[in-house]
């Protein structure tokens, strides 16, 4: 069966007509050893983070820390990584609820891990645990970094098994407040080494 709108021919026989949705395309895989910063690039060591694509999407695999309770972070470039500094404003919500069910599930806005036109890094995934068994895991939307026209807007969404035994689910997004192309990002933890874990890049045709 079909999908058919306005005479126009979506989906026939579960396959989608050409021109409409696109193509994932990856990128580029950095893995965790004890790293102290995981860094993307424009143009080394393979990485695409230019006008090729009008969407790149990071995503995030078993990320463990090295100290108990750090937070994932990143933030992006304007000179091909010399410095990740560049000013943002961003929402954060999370909700979460613990293992022994002692406190209600919570839905909040955070204002300690917001940003308002700050150079910090932006917190992704906060209070990991550093157990054997924890770690997060999540993604990382950042449209049209190229554009010398408009401010760079990111989205994100993260699970994390939080240090003090609880699911932690957190939504940011915001946007660089700047008109330069962001031609790098960089990832690391709040504080010691990313211990182990993947991160991925891919861009979105």
């Amino acid at each position: 069966m079909g999908l058919i709108s306005n005479g126009t021919t979506i989906f026939d026989a579960g396959s989608m007509s050409a021109g409409f949705g696109g193509s994932m395309t990856f990128i580029k895989k950095l893995t965790a050893s004890s790293s102290a910063t995981l860094s993307f690039v424009d143009g080394t060591d393979g990485v695409v983070l230019d006008d090729t694509y009008k969407e790149y999407v990071f995503t995030f695999k078993n990320i463990h820390p090295a100290s108990n309770g750090a937070h994932l972070t990143f933030n992006g470039s304007i000179d091909a990584g010399s410095n990740y500094n560049v000013t943002k404003t961003t929402t954060w919500l999370f909700a979460y609820h613990k293992e022994n069910d002692e406190a209600n599930p919570t839905v909040t806005y955070s204002t300690s891990n917001d940003l308002a036109q700050s150079t910090d890094f932006q917190i992704l995934a906060s209070d990991i645990g550093n157990g054997n068994d924890e770690d997060g895991c999540g993604t990382l939307h950042l449209f049209n970094p190229s554009s010398t026209t408009f401010v760079k807007h990111f989205i994100s969404r993260c699970h994390s098994y939080n240090s003090n035994d609880y699911a932690n689910d957190m939504y940011i997004a915001g946007y660089f407040n700047n008109t330069n192309d962001i031609d790098a990002v960089q990832f690391k933890m709040s504080s010691g080494n990313i211990d182990a874990g993947d991160i991925c890049l891919y861009g979105i045709a």
